[in-house]
């Protein structure tokens, strides 16, 4: 993959906080990886970059209603060693909102990050919940996007705040400037995930947590027609590795401008990339 340049839009770097955290215990069943006892040194995760062809990473911080799996503070701690390669997408806690908002601020003025993540089957919260909604009004002013998770849980957390209809649907209606990337690409409600998108201009599709060979059919066709400027790659890293996910790839018969676009050419444009 090295002849390739690419943007990974969800990936976060396994903090043991984070790794080991028991709502996890499935994933860590599927993927064989098991219970972690040691810290795992960046360059792990920089070195799983270089194997899939990956240029940048945009890292995420995490929180959920129990406090901090990944912190800001220490997602920008990634990004200070390897600037070139790693770019932070903010957390925020959505009990707070208005200690959320300033954080948010902090975040992008002062870290320098470039979007914002909430994982709606943490807090068990759909999008349209009056609490996203200072969140998202300050992202608009920020001029950054939300990055929100679509589909079922892997983690065994509910399912349904996932749903991209009615939620990311109404919220797009509720917030027309508003840049949302859905992640994990809305499975078992794809086409519901693919009309949201084509209906809204600023609602976008990103592939995490799903290996080439592993694209819903009705999602290869959406790339290849109307949909080739709205679908971001990523990986979900650390539970699948930009090598795994991208071996496939060719296999898509996906032409050479759509494929730029996937691996590279959307999320510069979402994110405010300059280059991979």
């Amino acid at each position: 993959m090295n002849d390739r340049i690419v943007i990974d839009a969800w990936m976060q770097h396994p903090t043991l906080r984070f790794i080991n955290h028991p709502m996890f215990e499935s994933l860590r069943r599927w993927t064989g990886m098991g219970t972690l006892t040691e810290e795992v040194p960046l360059e792990f995760t920089i070195a799983a970059m270089d194997q899939g062809g990956v240029g940048k990473g945009m890292i995420s911080a995490w929180c959920g209603p129990r406090g901090e799996l990944i912190s800001n503070d220490e997602v920008a701690g990634f990004v200070s060693r390897f600037p070139d390669r790693l770019v932070g997408v903010a957390t925020a806690d959505l009990y707070r909102p208005m200690a959320a908002v300033r954080e948010l601020r902090r975040c992008v003025r002062e870290l320098g990050f470039r979007g914002l993540r909430i994982v709606q089957w943490l807090w068990d919260l759909p999008v349209t919940d009056r609490r996203y909604y200072p969140l998202f009004a300050e992202c608009v002013e920020l001029g950054i996007p939300v990055c929100l998770q679509v589909g079922h849980t892997g983690p065994l957390c509910p399912s349904e705040p996932g749903r991209p209809i009615p939620y990311i649907d109404v919220a797009a209606i509720e917030f027309p400037e508003l840049t949302m990337v859905c992640g994990h690409i809305g499975y078992p409600w794809t086409q519901e995930m693919i009309a949201v998108a084509t209906k809204h201009p600023n609602v976008y599709i990103d592939t995490s947590a799903y290996t080439a060979k592993r694209y819903p059919p009705e999602l290869v066709a959406y790339m290849k027609a109307n949909g080739k400027k709205k679908v971001l790659f990523g990986t979900n890293y650390p539970m699948i590795t930009p090598q795994k996910c991208l071996t496939d790839l060719d296999a898509l018969g996906l032409d050479k401008e759509t494929k730029t676009l996937f691996l590279h050419g959307n999320a510069c444009r979402v994110f405010g990339l300059q280059s991979a």
